[in-house]
């Protein structure tokens, strides 16, 4: 007998906002926010997202709506979805989620998607120093591939994967969280050279009611203030998983995402159609609206079994990915390499961001020599199937980072 159809657990209409959804949205990860749907392990099902910015982006060639564009208000994610076992048993703390990708792709009738760089006084980013001005392209989808009017010349297979995918914290977790980055916040720059170096601001985002979004939960009722100052931002990856970015998580990968309240309470969003390694313009990847078919499996005490804490708690884990069979195949590849001293020649210990900028810009220089902008090239790097690498990071003084962009996505070189 064939498979049943995928049930659709979260449906999204593009024509309304976020907040205007059936199925309330949220952005912001917090414990007591309520789950929207329920699906039982081994259940095929399907989920629907707006993309990361619920549509503030338009599809033109103004960098305005990028320019003036309101960060407390993302990420827009889909759920949470509660997950039981065949017997109705909810997911409990100390287990595991595995949750399997099974398809995924754009919404039918909404093929684009954009990639930007944000303005220096609104968000920044890698090389804000260099760029400090928001762009924007549009990407348009034919198939598996994309090109965009703004960037001519260029056409690549897509590997189209969720930005985030996670599970709720805990309550202590929660309190971890906002803990350490609030003392980043407070530190400033001053114990933190890097900061000089890629010149990103904010730190760190901290909880804000200002474009809080939290699902069910009725706005400006005193609930509802008290958890918009806990929940947490979706900016960051963290121990739940969330803005993880991995551009190879595609059809056939499987998450192990650790389960810190009843339920699990998986959340997703964030859909890319491709992304290069760094996802390096900050508003990077080509983002878009999207969806998911998923399956998911419960390993029970799965955390303590498969995961090492490293921190000071039993919290302080790391999801696993297993990336499946799918990804574009290419075999030429032009490779730059960037070491740990910066633009100014001054000498930073081991850093690998430092030489990973250094690499990005030397490729960025490159490529401007056969016609492109360098606003261009930054947004291409950003988004199309470039591989990063950690090439050294054991002999003193210079990390080394590498950059391979594969040059079957030009028709010139």
């Amino acid at each position: 007998m064939a498979p049943a159809s995928p049930r659709v657990v979260v449906k999204v209409d593009l024509k309304k906002r976020p907040w205007q959804q059936t199925q309330p949205l949220h952005n912001r990860w917090h414990p007591e926010i309520p789950s929207v749907a329920e699906v039982k392990t081994g259940e095929l099902f399907r989920v629907e997202m707006v993309d990361w910015t619920g549509g503030a982006v338009k599809e033109d060639g103004s960098a305005g709506d990028i320019k003036s564009i309101d960060l407390s208000t993302v990420h827009y994610l889909s759920g949470p979805i509660k997950v039981v076992d065949e017997d109705g048993v909810a997911a409990r703390p100390g287990d595991l989620l595995a949750v399997e990708i099974c398809n995924l792709g754009p919404l039918p009738g909404d093929e684009w998607g954009f990639t930007a760089s944000f303005d220096r006084e609104n968000g920044g980013g890698f090389l804000t120093d260099h760029f400090p001005c928001a762009t924007k392209a549009i990407w348009y989808f034919e198939g598996i591939y994309a090109y965009s009017p703004q960037i001519p010349g260029v056409r690549f297979p897509g590997l189209t994967h969720p930005g985030i995918i996670g599970t709720a914290p805990s309550k202590e977790l929660l309190r971890i969280w906002n803990e350490r980055e609030r003392q980043l916040e407070e530190k400033g720059v001053e114990s933190l050279t890097l900061c000089e170096v890629v010149h990103q601001r904010p730190l760190a985002s901290l909880p804000t009611t200002k474009g809080c979004l939290l699902g069910n939960i009725e706005e400006r009722t005193s609930e509802w203030e008290r958890i918009a100052k806990e929940a947490a931002r979706t900016i960051p990856g963290r121990e739940n998983g969330g803005n993880c970015d991995i551009k190879n998580l595609s059809s056939g990968s499987k998450i192990y995402l650790p389960v810190f309240v009843e339920g699990a309470n998986l959340s997703t969003g964030d859909m890319h159609f491709s992304q290069g390694d760094g996802e390096i313009s900050f508003c990077g990847a080509i983002e878009m609206s999207g969806f998911l078919e998923l399956k998911c499996e419960i390993i029970r005490n799965g955390m303590q079994e498969y995961l090492t804490p490293m921190g000071p708690t039993t919290l302080h884990v790391n999801p696993i990915f297993e990336i499946g069979p799918v990804e574009p195949r290419f075999s030429e590849w032009l490779v730059f390499e960037g070491i740990s001293v910066d633009e100014s020649g001054r000498q930073h210990y081991l850093d690998a961001t430092v030489a990973y900028k250094r690499a990005v810009l030397n490729a960025i220089d490159y490529l401007f020599k056969f016609g492109y902008s360098k606003e261009q090239v930054y947004l291409l790097l950003s988004c199309c199937p470039c591989e990063g690498r950690i090439s050294g990071i054991v002999d003193s003084p210079n990390a080394v980072a590498t950059l391979a962009i594969p040059t079957a996505i030009f028709d010139q070189v």
